[in-house]
């Protein structure tokens, strides 16, 4: 990723700031993570297990392609099958017990290149094979992330990721995605939010698969669209608006973290508060629940990746201050319900007794 938009992690800077859990009895699934091992930053099952013993009671993960483990003498097209084979490994490790009572990588995310169009069955079903099979035979993969995020200015994008204008229009695309709803597949949607009615079309003509609107929509806040929140706000809405007309579409309350929003946490002397992380994210976060309603939401972690602005106790305490006057049961969706039913997680992974309605 570009020095632009990437945040190295200060192991140094985020301990200036420690908070205890508010609601620690409240069950977390933890929707959107990465694992990886790069020259700027190692983060693998023990790392993860130390950000989830912080004190809130998350009780599972989903993992999301990141290109890590990608097989090195495989044909580009099924390289990303290193990752869905790695992310089996570790969520086979985590199921042991031995590694506490969390299962990591209960659901996993991997990459598919749609473009492929009708070529794209056979690697579909080698990813599924890989993590063992079917959801009905337990199988732990559940969908498909290719990166969207096309921008005018290129130093926006992620340049590993061949990303061109108007992607999701390709009838070959079109084509790709047709295959994951027939093999119980879902789609994540990364993309920028000024991309958001172009995702709403794209949900529209496929209106039987799962789609998952990732980071809140992208938002953008440096470059060229710095001092420009307002503006973004504006857009950002309502796209949103037109894309939860879409009853196929949930969303991620994730990625505000990111260098890309420009919420410039990472300035600070100290790392931030879960005050000040929830007064940054409240008319975003807020947007979001009030559009899609708290059943159409989930709440994901997007570390390592924000653990360049912020804890993960701290992540969380601020999310939970932000769903404060949330019922109970808005509470269960947010935090765990939705995601559970979006990735299928069994309730033996989760040990939830669901009595929050």
């Amino acid at each position: 990723m570009s020095s632009l938009t990437y945040l190295p992690i200060r192991e140094d800077w985020l301990a200036t700031r420690s908070e205890q859990a508010l609601d620690p009895e409240q069950p977390i699934v933890d929707a959107h993570h990465h694992l990886y091992d790069r020259p700027h930053c190692r983060y693998l099952l023990e790392d993860i297990l130390r950000d989830l013993g912080s004190g809130h009671d998350v009780r599972a993960t989903v993992i999301v392609q990141a290109r890590s483990m990608l097989r090195a003498d495989a044909p580009p097209h099924l390289q990303p099958l290193g990752e869905t084979e790695f992310a089996n490994g570790v969520a086979a490790m985590s199921a042991s017990g031995i590694y506490g009572d969390a299962r990591v990588c209960a659901g996993i995310v991997g990459f598919a290149d749609l473009t492929l169009g009708d070529g794209i069955r056979p690697v579909l079903e080698r990813h599924m094979s890989l993590a063992g099979g079917s959801v009905a035979d337990s199988g732990r993969f559940r969908g498909v992330r290719q990166s969207l995020t096309w921008d005018r200015d290129a130093s926006l994008m992620n340049p590993v990721y061949e990303i061109s204008n108007h992607m999701m229009e390709s009838p070959k695309f079109h084509a790709g995605l047709a295959h994951l709803a027939p093999l119980g597949l879902s789609f994540e949607g990364w993309v920028f939010f000024h991309q958001i009615p172009e995702l709403a079309a794209l949900a529209r003509a496929h209106p039987g698969t799962p789609i998952v609107l990732n980071h809140c929509g992208g938002i953008l806040g440096i470059a060229g669209y710095a001092g420009h929140r307002d503006e973004v706000f504006e857009q950002w809405k309502r796209g949103l608006i037109e894309l939860a007309r879409c009853p196929n579409v949930t969303v991620k309350l994730s990625g505000l973290g990111m260098k890309l929003g420009g919420f410039g946490f990472e300035d600070l002397d100290r790392a931030p508060s879960s005050i000040e992380l929830a007064d940054a994210w409240r008319p975003w976060i807020e947007t979001c629940i009030e559009t899609f309603g708290a059943s159409r939401c989930m709440y994901g972690s997007n570390f390592p990746v924000d653990k360049g602005s912020y804890g993960y106790a701290i992540g969380l305490n601020a999310l939970k201050r932000l769903t404060a006057d949330a019922s109970k049961s808005e509470k269960a969706d947010i935090f765990w319900r939705s995601a559970k039913t979006f990735y299928r997680l069994s309730d033996a992974s989760l040990r939830i007794a669901d009595r929050s309605n």
